[in-house]
Formats: structure tokens, sequence, C-alpha cells
């Protein structure tokens, strides 16, 4: 699953990067940030270029902690996540983490795009609020986490927030990213714990 993510970049990099047409100044507030968590409000991308500040994670009625994952692979077969299918966002980052297992330790590993390019994660939305798809993993990640974030295409991007693009057409591209990746640890291993956000 994928709990943390960064995005370290400048407002004029973002504007840059998806070619929104507003004013720098409007989006001053988006700082980088080197640890998104889970109910923190970052920036998504929608089908008309422009930038809305959502929340990460949506409240569900069967336990306390918001969900923030959806299984690329089962998200039309839940009610969760079905209303949600052409409510689509994309949304930016330059790295996420995943916690390698190590016995009884998990150690914290910063993964990123070879280039160091910023990349979008396929997300869906309800109001406010925000879901990250994950897939199995490339496999040259596979030995840290058994899932990872929906990494889009340049070329994919646009077709994913076009609510004239079904779901159904995009859902065969929701798979592990096929580009290098690179991969940091970067804290000491830590005891393992039970994760406190979950996927559905």
């Amino acid at each position: 699953m994928c709990a943390r993510y960064e995005l370290d970049i400048t407002t004029g990099n973002i504007v840059e990067r998806f070619g929104l047409t507003i004013p720098t100044s409007d989006i001053a507030d988006l700082l980088p940030s080197i640890d998104i968590r889970p109910t923190n409000i970052v920036p998504g991308v929608q089908v008309d270029r422009s930038i809305t500040m959502l929340r990460w994670g949506l409240d569900v009625s069967w336990q306390k902690q918001p969900v923030i994952n959806a299984r690329a692979e089962t998200v039309q077969n839940k009610p969760t996540f079905r209303p949600l299918l052409n409510q689509r966002v994309l949304i930016p980052a330059s790295a996420y983490f995943e916690w390698r297992k190590d016995g009884r330790s998990k150690i914290k590993t910063r993964i990123a795009l070879a280039d160091a390019s910023i990349f979008t994660m396929a997300g869906l939305f309800s109001g406010d609020r925000f879901v990250i798809l994950t897939c199995s993993p490339t496999p040259s990640i596979a030995h840290i986490h058994n899932r990872m974030p929906v990494v889009l295409t340049n070329e994919m991007e646009m077709q994913w927030i076009n609510p004239d693009v079904s779901f159904e057409e995009l859902a065969p591209s929701l798979t592990p990213y096929g580009g290098a990746l690179t991969f940091t640890e970067t804290e000491k291993p830590k005891p393992d714990q039970r994760d406190l956000f979950s996927q559905s």
C-alpha cells in the first residue's frame, strides 16, 4: 500500500508541468512537502487543468481510519468505489515511501523515477477527499513491498481525467510502472507496527 509520498516541487514547476493557466500566485500555498501523510490536504489536477485541494483518505462506516488506497484489480467491484470510477484525478508526486521488512523491523524506503522527474498517481475523489489506486509492484521494487501506486505515463494522464473515456477502457492500463525506478533507504530499521490505514 502507499501510505506516504513526497511532493518536492515549486509552484512554478507545477504550473509548467501540467500546463496550468492560472497565475502562480494563486497556488502560492502549495509548498513542497517531504512527507505527505493520510488526512493531509494536497493538490490534485483535474480535467480542466486546474488545481483542486483534496484531503487524502475516504471516510467509511466500517472503521475509524480513512481508506487511503484502492486496489486497481478490484476497484470496479467495490461498492465504496464504484460511484467514483468517473471521478478521476491526477495526484502529483516526486517520490513515494514504502517500508521494507527486515525480520521484525521495517526500513523506510524512498522510491522515485530514475530521472527524478515529477510523476502522477491515479486517484479517485469523492467531494474533497481522494484515494490512490495501487497495483502489483514492478519487479525492481517487489522486494520492498507487494503493492505500489498506479503511476501514470505522460500519455495516459489526460485520458485518466477525461470524463469521456470510461473506466473500463482505462482499466487494462492500470498496471505496474514500466519505466526505471530508483530506491533509497532513508531511515534506520524500526520495530514492526500494525498499519493504521488501509485499502479496500
